[in-house]
């Protein structure tokens, strides 16, 4: 029997190299040998490696390397270096429109693109089309797994629902691990409770929020995430031509503090808003039920939206949450009348790591 041709390992360029960024290099090196992967570049904002042959690194030396590198990140540079190896992945770490902007650019020379960056899949229908125009032409395939739930099987979940014929009707989750903890804190069955200022100001503390606040309560990562999932449904890809800023989304920033750009400031001046959020949790208990903020694709009535929501004391928003988790349910043709159900924590750097590790798995 002639020997099976061995797989060429896949050659993986990471760029950034922050939280996410250094726990995916940490689990990276930290395989079995032999590993699938070659970890062949490191870029950070300001510097670069690149080994076509592999980085001689440990999960103690990177760092050290990549900072006494005196090469600068280019990446068109990097494209062509990557294109010339049998088989490569970009995995890009950061949160850059800029690096998003030249996914095409990747995926033409035949290169994989893995990230948790949402910008390039959220944003502008043109820059999503030229994405899919470049993967089709090459082959070359893109995984964003850890754009929405981190580690959280979300998106191949609908990708799977639909690649297998069943039919999707609504998708309804609790897609912020900020704002689930916010809300989990705040609003709860129990009379009384803490005042949203004070949960808000915990939150950030606790590293659960954005520096500014005010960029997880614009609601506007969630909008991301909605607009992700919805592309993956046929009938919305074409639906969100702005990408998230086609979502109907309700900001929970008062508006008296919308212009100010300090978060510390943000906060201090939260509690003279107390009273109306105080209220709406009132209203809701009065009727047996809590403040979720969700993130809804409604496919049988063509709509998307982010918004402040109220669920039964009994209803798994209401039951199944802790600390940051998010849930998604998935009712469709089959999973009906009881969802499919994806639940965990949806944030964190280990998570997100693994996400990202799953996709490049997939890859290999």
């Amino acid at each position: 029997m002639p020997a099976r041709h061995a797989i060429p390992q896949l050659s993986v360029a990471i760029v950034g190299v922050g939280l996410v960024g250094a726990e995916l290099i940490s689990q990276l090196l930290s395989l079995p040998q032999p590993s699938p992967f070659t970890l062949v570049s490191l870029s950070s904002s300001k510097r670069t490696v690149f080994s076509p042959s592999g980085l001689e690194i440990t999960p103690s030396t990177w760092a050290s390397s990549l900072s006494s590198s005196t090469s600068t990140l280019n990446l068109q540079q990097l494209a062509l270096q990557l294109s010339s190896l049998d088989r490569a992945v970009l995995v890009d770490n950061t949160a850059s429109q800029a690096v998003a902007d030249l996914y095409p650019l990747f995926l033409q020379n035949g290169i994989h693109v893995v990230t948790p960056n949402k910008k390039a899949f959220s944003g502008s229908q043109e820059l999503y089309d030229a994405i899919l125009k470049a993967s089709k032409e090459s082959g070359a395939r893109w995984l964003n797994e850890s754009t929405v739930g981190a580690g959280l099987p979300v998106v191949q979940t609908l990708k799977d629902l639909v690649a297998s014929g069943d039919k999707v009707k609504k998708i309804e989750g609790v897609f912020s691990g900020t704002m689930s903890y916010i809300f989990n804190e705040f609003s709860t069955a129990n009379p009384g409770g803490p005042s949203f200022s004070s949960v808000v100001r915990i939150a950030r503390e606790k590293g659960y929020t954005e520096p500014h606040p005010a960029d997880d309560l614009n609601g506007a990562d969630v909008a991301r995430k909605l607009s992700i999932l919805a592309r993956s449904i046929p009938s919305l890809q074409n639906s969100l031509p702005a990408g998230y800023a086609s979502v109907s989304t309700r900001s929970l920033v008062p508006s008296a503090l919308e212009a100010i750009s300090d978060g510390t400031e943000f906060v201090e001046r939260l509690p003279e808003f107390d009273e109306q959020f105080d209220k709406m949790r009132e209203e809701a208990r009065a009727e047996g039920s809590v403040l979720r903020f969700v993130g809804v694709v409604d496919v049988e009535k063509g709509v998307v939206k982010a918004d402040l929501e109220r669920y039964p004391t009994a209803h798994p928003f209401a039951t199944s949450l802790g600390g940051s988790d998010n849930i998604v349910m998935f009712h469709t043709e089959r999973y009906s009348p009881r969802p499919l159900i994806v639940q965990g924590a949806g944030a964190g750097a280990a998570v997100t790591a693994m996400g990202v590790m799953s996709d490049l798995f997939k890859l290999a």
